[in-house]
C-alpha cells in the first residue's frame, strides 16, 4: 500500500464490506490519489457544467437535429490514449465488462417474450479489450444495449423464490491481464477530470433524445437490482442503487456523481454475482 495514502484510503483499501473487487478498489484508489484530481478536477467540474447547461439548451432549439456518433466514438478514444491515465482507462474498460455481464446474467436467466413470440434475446458483445476496441464498442451501442434488453425482455414476471437452474452461458469473469493499455508521459488526467471534458461533448454530438436516454438509462439500475435480487433471492441487492426511479426523467444536474455512482454499482452487483457464481461452482 503506498505512503502517500491518507489514513480514510488505507481503510477503504482493505475493507471488503461491500462486494467489489480488488482489482477495482486498487485501480479507484490509485485514481484517487492523483494529485490533478484535487486541483483540476474542480475547476474543470466548474467551467463544464456551465457550459454543458448551454449546450443543452442548444440542442433544444428548434433547429435540425444532428449527431455524430463515429466522431465522438474516435474523440474520446483519442484522448483517452493520449491524455487519461491508465488506471482511468482500465476503469473504463472494466465498466463495459461488468455491464455487459450483468445484462447478460439477466438475459440469460429471465423468461421473456419478444413479439407475443417465445424467442432468445441476443447477448450483449461489448467486452472490449483495448481503448482502440472501443471505436467499436461505442458508448452509444452500451447505453443501446441496456434500452434494448429491457424493451425485449419485456414486462418483468415478479418471482417469489430464487432461480433453482442459474445458467452463466454468456457470463464473461473479468481477467484484468486481459486488458491492454499503453502508458505514455502524457497521460495525466484522473477518471472525473476526463468525464467533465467528455460530457459537453457526448451532448453536442448526441442527438437531444439520445443523450436524455443516456443520462437517465443510470436510474434503471434500481431495477436490475431488483430483477437480479429476485433472481438469486436476495432483495437487499436493490439497496447497491443509488440512481433509482427509472419514470423520473433528469437534466444534466449533478451528472457526475449519478455517472460514477453507476460505476460503482456495476462493478458491485457484478462482484456480487461473481462470488455466487464462484460459489456455486465449490458446491459441485
Amino acid at each position: 500500500m503506498p505512503k502517500s495514502y491518507s489514513a480514510m484510503m488505507r481503510a477503504i483499501a482493505v475493507d471488503n464490506s461491500l462486494p467489489i473487487e480488488k482489482a477495482a478498489v486498487d485501480l479507484w484508489l490509485k485514481d484517487l490519489n492523483n494529485p490533478l484530481r484535487w486541483i483540476v478536477r474542480p475547476v474543470l467540474q466548474l467551467i463544464f457544467v456551465m457550459l454543458l447547461h448551454l449546450v443543452w439548451l442548444f440542442k433544444r432549439l428548434p433547429l435540425p437535429a444532428f449527431s455524430a456518433h463515429q466522431s465522438l466514438q474516435k474523440l474520446i478514444c483519442w484522448f483517452c490514449i493520449h491524455f487519461v491515465k491508465k488506471e482511468a482507462n482500465l476503469l473504463i474498460l472494466r465498466h463495459y465488462a461488468t455491464e455487459s455481464n450483468v445484462l447478460n446474467f439477466l438475459i440469460e436467466n429471465s423468461h421473456h417474450r419478444e413479439r407475443d413470440t417465445l424467442t432468445p434475446v441476443a447477448p450483449v458483445n461489448l467486452y472490449p479489450k483495448t481503448i482502440k476496441d472501443m471505436l467499436g464498442a461505442s458508448f452509444v451501442d452500451h447505453d443501446q444495449c441496456l434500452f434494448d434488453t429491457f424493451a425485449d425482455l419485456g414486462p418483468w414476471e415478479k418471482r417469489h423464490h430464487p432461480k433453482t437452474d442459474i445458467k452463466w452461458e454468456y457470463w464473461q469473469p473479468i481477467q484484468m491481464d486481459e486488458f491492454e493499455v499503453e502508458e505514455r508521459w502524457t497521460q495525466c488526467l484522473d477518471f472525473e477530470s476526463a468525464h467533465a471534458l467528455f460530457m459537453c461533448l457526448f451532448c453536442l454530438l448526441l442527438t437531444k433524445e439520445e443523450y436524455r436516454d443516456a443520462i437517465n438509462g443510470f436510474n434503471l439500475d434500481q431495477s436490475l437490482a431488483i430483477r437480479i435480487g429476485q433472481i438469486i433471492g436476495d432483495p437487499s441487492l436493490s439497496n447497491m442503487a443509488y440512481n433509482q426511479y427509472p419514470l423520473y426523467f433528469v437534466g444534466p444536474w449533478n451528472l457526475g456523481q449519478r455517472f460514477l455512482m453507476h460505476g460503482f454499482f456495476t462493478e458491485h452487483l457484478y462482484a456480487e454475482l461473481e462470488s455466487y457464481r464462484t460459489r456455486g461452482e465449490k458446491r459441485k
